[in-house]
């Protein structure tokens, strides 16, 4: 897709960090967008920016189209682990907007912790959102996305997790390592059966976002007692994200991803080589990362 104003894109997650960021971002191009969170009060305060981006552009201004066809910002509390609730967004901008060209399938929550001390619970809150957000997102949007015969363009939020497995984030990396699977099995499901559709498989790394917090979203609330390893380890996904990139610029990448159908986009140079390292050493027989 290389033009995107006037085109309708949808992002979950969108309440702060990257799907914040991506929000401003397409609206800058002249989007008309469908926010998605389950914090109503982020999810106002990023529709308030994405309408501000709009009026930039002139998307909002008395000179850009005729109401009917204005670019415009809608937004809907939506829990992305439920199957229902993304396909009533689908239902809801079909209906109201008329077709979906960009879905970004953004939103993510981490936990830390050795892999044994995980419970069943907080396996289902993670993969209810990091994997079958995903899955729900694909399968409520992209038959609407193809069967409308237009160019568009999904864009899963992964992470470098879903390539590199670390310690103290193995339930995290299960998820996204499951999302990159999804998202590339999509891509060649697209591409054999001719669709005009695109995918990118967005893998930021350190960004400042407040994903070493994703417990204030949880739905029965953060643990009370939470082990010694978990907190550790969250601590540590917080002093990276202080480091990290501004979610502004991971947002620019996913944009120049969509016009250069590009696939795999990293949010650093570094980790390409380390994805070389990663693959050399497993190729070896030896276990990546461990020290």
């Amino acid at each position: 897709m290389r033009e995107l104003s006037g085109k309708v894109a949808v992002v979950t997650g969108a309440a702060s960090g990257i799907g914040r960021a991506l929000a401003v971002r397409l609206a800058a191009e002249g989007m008309t967008l469908m926010l998605a969170d389950v914090d109503p009060g982020g999810l106002a305060e990023t529709s308030m920016l994405a309408e501000a981006s709009l009026a930039e552009t002139g998307g909002l201004s008395e000179a850009s189209p005729a109401p009917a066809r204005r670019p415009r910002v809608l937004t809907q509390v939506t829990d992305v682990s439920d199957a229902a609730a993304v396909q009533h967004l689908s239902d809801r901008c079909f209906g109201e907007l008329g077709a979906v060209h960009v879905l970004c399938n953004n939103a993510g929550v981490f936990q830390g912790g050795h892999m044994w001390t995980r419970t069943q619970e907080d396996f289902a809150w993670l993969l209810g959102v990091n994997l079958w957000g995903v899955l729900h997102g694909i399968r409520s949007f992209v038959p609407r996305m193809v069967e409308q015969d237009t160019e568009g363009h999904i864009v899963n939020t992964v992470s470098v997790a879903g390539l590199f497995a670390t310690q103290g984030a193995g339930g995290y990396a299960v998820t996204k390592y499951a999302a990159l699977a999804a998202s590339q099995a999509l891509a060649q499901d697209l591409a054999a059966t001719g669709s005009k559709l695109r995918v990118t498989a967005l893998c930021p790394g350190a960004v400042r976002t407040r994903i070493g917090d994703s417990a204030r979203v949880r739905p029965d609330g953060p643990a009370t007692a939470r082990t010694q390893d978990e907190r550790d380890m969250e601590e540590a996904i917080g002093r990276s994200a202080e480091r990290g990139i501004e979610p502004s610029e991971v947002a620019e990448l996913v944009v120049r991803a969509v016009r250069e159908e590009r696939f795999l986009v990293l949010t650093d140079p570094k980790y390409a080589e380390r994805l070389r390292a990663h693959t050399e050493t497993l190729l070896t027989g030896g276990l990546p990362g461990y020290q």
